[in-house]
């Protein structure tokens, strides 16, 4: 049987489900009041609300039907 193929680099392909990971600890830590978004170093600030932004417009694209409860299709 063959063995199936090793990531060349498992750490650098984990980065992405890790950075979410991150954006989540800091959305929950914020939520419950542990820490304020401006307690967070400028540069981390700027690049959470980039990220933010992108995936709301990501989201937007992606809505291309209506909900439901909008009325259907048309």
């Amino acid at each position: 049987m063959s063995q199936p193929p090793v990531p060349s680099n498992p750490l650098a392909e984990s980065d992405t489900g890790m950075a979410r990971v991150l954006e989540d600890l800091i959305d929950v830590l914020i939520t419950r009041g542990h820490i304020q978004f401006t307690d967070l170093p400028e540069a981390a600030q700027a690049k959470l609300l980039e990220r933010r932004q992108t995936r709301a417009n990501l989201t937007h694209r992606l809505n291309l039907l209506p909900d439901e409860k909008d009325g259907g299709l048309l």
